[in-house]
């Protein structure tokens, strides 16, 4: 996580600070990768995403990234925690809740949901408080 957290602090000025790390089975960063919704004008360019993109190209398995463990800062939305889902990611860490969007837990549960035929391990709440920290710094500017 605090490799994420590092990622996260080189997110451009224009986006909500979010850093992704994809990990393999053994430890190794595959990729990572912060928002860039507005700096890309694309609507998918969360960090979550982004990393997957780039991970895929790196792991060997084709789209596949089982094994794998993705650290972020901020609990994933519906659309990172379907890709997600889709990547067959094996674990995911995350830091600051997110009460609105949140899908791991704290709004819905998409990667926990019933019927789903790839099970996630979640573990929310890691380095919690310096992950809020980063985007209370950040809206406390924005607003």
């Amino acid at each position: 996580m605090r490799r994420a957290v590092d990622v996260a602090k080189q997110t451009p000025a224009t986006d909500v600070p979010v850093g992704a790390v994809l990990f393999d089975a053994n430890g190794r960063e595959l990729a990572s990768a912060t928002n860039r919704r507005e700096a890309d004008l694309d609507p998918t360019a969360h960090a979550e995403v982004l990393a997957i993109r780039e991970a895929v190209k790196k792991h060997g398995d084709g789209w596949r990234l089982t094994g794998c463990t993705l650290a972020v800062t901020l609990e994933p939305c519906a659309m990172c925690a379907g890709a997600i889902l889709g990547a067959r990611v094996g674990r995911v860490i995350f830091g600051a809740w997110e009460p609105k969007t949140g899908a791991c837990g704290s709004h819905i549960d998409v990667l926990r949901a019933p019927g789903e035929l790839h099970r996630i391990e979640v573990r929310g709440g890691v380095l919690e408080e310096e992950c809020a920290e980063l985007l209370n710094d950040f809206f406390r500017q924005h607003r």
